[in-house]
C-alpha cells in the first residue's frame, strides 16, 4: 500500500493541473445549435461529454416536444454528469456517464426558458466539473 501513495498523489496533482488548464482553456461564448426534429417529432441530438465540457454546449429546442439527446463521454477515467433543473419544477434531468460510455437521455420541456446544464461530480477536494466549466445551456422556445 505503501508503495501505492506515490502513484495516486502523482495521479491527482496531474489531474489538477490538467483541470485547470481545460478551465482557462475554455471558450466563453458559445453558439447555439438547433437541435433537429426527426419525422416522428422527436429532438434528436448527440452530445459529447469531454474533459469538463459539453459538445454542442448550447441546445435550443421546442417546448411540448420530445428531446432525445444521447450522452457520449470520450474521457477515459473521469465520469460525468448531464444534470438540467429548473428550480421551479418543469424541467428535471440527472443522468450519470461513465468514462468511455454512452447512454440516453428522454425528457419533453414543458415550458418556455433558458435552463443551465451541468455536471456536479467531483474528485474530493478539487472544485466540482462545473466549477471548472462543464456547463451548457438548454433554450426551450
Amino acid at each position: 500500500m505503501r508503495s501505492l501513495l506515490p502513484l495516486i498523489a502523482s495521479v491527482v496533482l496531474a489531474m489538477a493541473a490538467r483541470t485547470f488548464t481545460y478551465a482557462a482553456d475554455m471558450p466563453q461564448s458559445v453558439a447555439p445549435f438547433p437541435v433537429p426534429v426527426a419525422a416522428d417529432g422527436v429532438q434528436r441530438a448527440t452530445i459529447t461529454l469531454d474533459s469538463y465540457s459539453y459538445v454542442p454546449g448550447y441546445l435550443v429546442v421546442e417546448a411540448g416536444k420530445p428531446v432525445e439527446l444521447t450522452l457520449t463521454s470520450v474521457t477515459t477515467i473521469t465520469p460525468h454528469n448531464f444534470i438540467i433543473k429548473d428550480p421551479a419544477g418543469s424541467l428535471s434531468v440527472e443522468q450519470d456517464v461513465g468514462a468511455g460510455k454512452t447512454v440516453v437521455v428522454k425528457f419533453t420541456p414543458t415550458k418556455p426558458g433558458v435552463f443551465p446544464i451541468y455536471c456536479d461530480k467531483r474528485l474530493w477536494p478539487m472544485p466540482s466539473h462545473r466549477d471548472k466549466g462543464m456547463e451548457g445551456k438548454l433554450e426551450v422556445k
